[in-house]
C-alpha cells in the first residue's frame, strides 16, 4: 500500500516557483497629470475653491506623475453626479461599474501574458485573482474564467479589499500553489478599478492626496515550477516570501474603509517615514539565510505608492543611482496603481534588461527583492532570482 508520504511527494513539485510571463492592461482614458487640477474640479463642481485647487496643484507637482490611465470618464460622472461629491451615497453605482469592468481589464492583461507563455490555456490548473474594489458573488475570478474559457476544473482563489501590497500577496500565494501541485500552472491577476473617485474636502486632505495619485490597470502572469525548457522561458524564480506588520502602527496610519459613499482613503504623513525605518530589517530577515548583506547587489521592485517612499526608502538604503528606476518610470506613466502596481514594475524592469542586453532579467543583477506595501501598515517581501536572459 503507497503511504502518506509517498503520496505527498508525489503531488509536490521539485522545482522552484518561477515567474513564466507577465501581461499589462490599462484602461483607454489617459488623463494628463498637468491638466488634471483643472478637469477635477470642474467634473466636481468645484472650481469655486480657488484656494483649495491651488493646494491640489501643489500638490500634484509633487507626485512625479505624467500621466495616468482611469476608467471613470467624464461622461460617466456626469450621469452619476454622487460620485462627485465627496460624501454622497455612490456605492451602488460604483459597484454595478467595476463588477463588469474588472474582469475585462484583467481579461486583457492575462491574454497577453498567455500569449508570451505560448501554452494553451487549459494547461492552467490554478487562478488567483486580486481586487481592491467591486466585492461580489461569484466573484472577478468566476467571471474572467468565464471571458478566458478556461476548464471548469481551474482552481481559483480571489482576495478581495487588500489594497496597495497584494501585488506581493499573489506571489505569495502562486508560489505555494505551484510548488505544492506538481504540474501546476498558475494565471495570477492583479487589478484595480477606481472607486475611490470625490470631489474634494477642505477637511480631508488626505483624501485629496489619493486623488492626485490613483490610476487604473490590470497585470496578469504566469507562474509554474518543474519547467518544460524546451517550451517555456523562466523570467524571475520566487526564492521566498514573507509578510509583517510593522509594530509602530497600532493607530493604522494608512487605512481605507468601504461605506456607502465608495472607498475612503486615509494616508498618514509618517507612513513613508515608517517604511523606511523598518525596511532594513525585513530586508535583513529575507536575505540572512542566503548570506546576502549589500543591498546595491539587488534588484529592486518596489511598490511604488508615492515619491515620498521612494525617495526616503533610498536615502536610507542609499541605493546605487538608477536603482529605483523602474518604480520611478511606472508611477510616472501610469500613477499608484494599487495591487497592479509591482508586476507592472517587474515587467518595466525584465524589458529595459533585454533592451540593454544585460546578463539577466534583473538588470544584470542575480537577486532582487519586490516591496509592497499597504494597509496595517503591512509590508510585503519577495525574494526574486533573475534567470539569464541567454535562456
Amino acid at each position: 500500500m503507497t503511504s502518506i508520504e509517498e503520496i505527498r511527494k508525489a503531488q509536490r513539485a521539485e522545482g522552484t516557483a518561477t515567474i513564466l510571463a507577465i501581461g499589462t492592461a490599462t484602461p483607454f482614458n489617459c488623463v494628463s497629470q498637468a491638466d488634471y487640477p483643472d478637469y477635477y474640479f470642474r467634473v466636481t463642481n468645484s472650481e469655486h475653491m480657488i484656494e483649495l485647487k491651488n493646494k491640489f496643484k501643489r500638490i500634484r507637482e509633487k507626485t512625479m506623475i505624467k500621466k495616468r490611465y482611469m476608467y471613470l470618464t467624464e461622461e460617466m460622472l456626469k450621469k452619476n453626479p454622487n460620485m462627485c461629491a465627496f460624501m454622497a451615497s455612490s456605492l451602488d453605482a460604483r459597484q454595478d461599474m467595476v463588477v463588469e469592468e474588472a474582469p475585462k481589464l484583467g481579461e486583457e492583461a492575462a491574454s497577453k501574458a498567455i500569449l508570451e507563455w505560448g501554452q494553451p490555456k487549459s494547461n492552467i490548473t490554478h487562478l488567483v485573482f486580486c481586487t481592491t474594489s467591486g466585492v461580489d458573488m461569484p466573484g472577478v475570478d468566476y467571471q474572467l474564467a468565464k471571458l478566458l474559457g478556461l476548464p471548469p476544473s481551474v482552481n481559483r482563489v480571489m482576495i478581495y479589499q487588500q489594497g496597495c501590497f497584494t501585488g506581493g500577496i499573489v506571489l505569495r500565494v502562486a508560489k505555494d500553489l505551484a510548488e505544492n501541485n506538481k504540474g501546476a500552472r498558475v494565471l495570477v491577476c492583479s487589478e484595480i478599478t477606481t472607486i475611490i473617485f470625490r470631489g474634494p474636502s477642505e477637511t480631508h486632505l488626505d483624501s485629496l492626496v489619493g486623488q492626485t495619485l490613483f490610476g487604473d490597470g490590470a497585470s496578469a502572469m504566469i507562474v509554474g515550477a518543474d519547467l518544460d525548457m524546451s517550451i517555456e522561458h523562466p523570467l524571475f524564480q520566487i526564492v521566498s516570501t514573507s509578510q509583517t506588520t510593522l509594530p509602530d502602527c497600532i493607530e493604522n496610519p494608512y487605512k481605507l474603509h468601504l461605506r456607502e459613499v465608495g472607498l475612503t482613503f486615509h494616508l498618514g504623513r509618517e507612513v513613508p517615514a515608517l517604511i523606511s525605518t523598518n525596511i532594513d530589517k525585513s530586508l535583513n530577515e529575507a536575505f540572512g539565510p542566503f548570506g546576502i548583506n549589500d543591498w546595491n547587489e539587488l534588484f529592486w521592485i518596489i511598490h511604488p505608492g508615492g515619491p515620498a517612499t521612494l525617495d526616503q526608502v533610498e536615502a536610507k538604503l542609499g541605493p546605487q543611482k538608477e536603482k529605483l528606476r523602474a518604480s520611478r518610470h511606472v508611477l510616472s506613466e501610469y500613477g499608484n496603481i494599487m495591487s497592479a502596481c509591482v508586476l507592472f514594475v517587474l515587467d518595466e524592469m525584465r524589458k529595459k534588461s533585454m533592451e540593454d542586453g544585460k546578463a539577466t532579467t534583473g538588470e544584470g543583477k542575480n537577486w532582487g527583492v519586490l516591496f509592497g506595501f499597504g494597509p496595517g501598515l503591512t509590508i510585503e517581501t519577495v525574494v526574486l532570482h533573475g534567470v539569464p536572459t541567454t535562456l
